[in-house]
């Protein structure tokens, strides 16, 4: 039943989304931006352990597109709120917890593909990374973008408008994004904005990506990327498979 519902709903989101290739490649269009103006001016810096330029901002690009693209997939749940969608899904048998994974698996699927061209624009510019760790970092950005989408929907079940949730986003989103070092490794920065990023567990993400691309599989940060994946996976389902069992659409 799980797997049934799941399908179809996925299925009807894709169809969807395959109508609107404007949507498929458009997102890509800022990490790409990033990559071809930003990159080259990293070129020479002293980054130490953490790779050459490319092996450092391409990780950040790649979560980049994961957390800002997937937090604002909400906007399409308010939209089928306003519009009475979502609660003609809800008076249907079909499960709840289906209804929040065939959206998350459709969004999923989408910011692989875009990141996927990110990482065959940057090999085009001098990337040089083994394929074990480009293959791990995608392996992150499917977990970030489905955690981040389902957190999204939650939000988006809980405010009324999309003048209200996109605000809310970015205040979220934009110190993530500044903390998690998407750009240059918080270890160049400061002790104390160092030591604040720590509580920032996107970090852990870019950190363990940044390790993988330059073939640093068993480390500490590693580990430490895998589990706040792990727990900020566990944590969305559950968050948002309880809201869409109680929301009221």
């Amino acid at each position: 039943m799980l797997l049934h519902d799941t399908a179809v709903l996925f299925g009807r989101y894709a169809r969807q989304t395959l109508r609107s290739p404007f949507q498929i490649f458009f997102g890509a269009l800022t990490p790409l931006l990033y990559l071809f103006f930003f990159g080259p001016l990293l070129t020479g810096l002293p980054l130490g352990r953490a790779g050459d330029s490319w092996q450092v901002l391409v990780p950040g690009l790649l979560l980049q597109l994961g957390l800002f693209g997937a937090s604002f997939a909400g906007f399409a749940v308010i939209m089928e709120k306003n519009w009475g969608v979502l609660e003609r899904m809800r008076v249907t048998p079909v499960s709840r917890l289906a209804l929040l994974l065939g959206r998350t698996l459709r969004d999923t699927v989408l910011f692989l593909f875009q990141a996927v061209l990110l990482v065959l624009a940057a090999l085009l510019m001098g990337l040089r990374a083994p394929l074990p760790g480009i293959l791990v970092g995608f392996g992150f950005v499917t977990l970030l973008t489905f955690s981040l989408a389902s957190l999204s929907y939650v939000l988006a079940l809980r405010l009324p408008s999309p003048q209200e949730f996109g605000p809310a986003i970015n205040t979220l989103a934009m110190p993530a994004m500044l903390l998690s070092g998407l750009m240059l490794p918080m270890a160049l920065a400061p002790g104390w904005l160092d030591v604040l990023s720590h509580f920032v567990p996107f970090r852990y993400l870019v950190d363990a990506v940044r390790d993988a691309y330059t073939g640093h599989y068993a480390t500490a940060t590693m580990l430490y990327g895998v589990l706040a994946a792990a727990g900020l996976t566990v944590l969305a389902v559950t968050v948002g498979t309880r809201t869409f069992r109680g929301a009221e659409a």
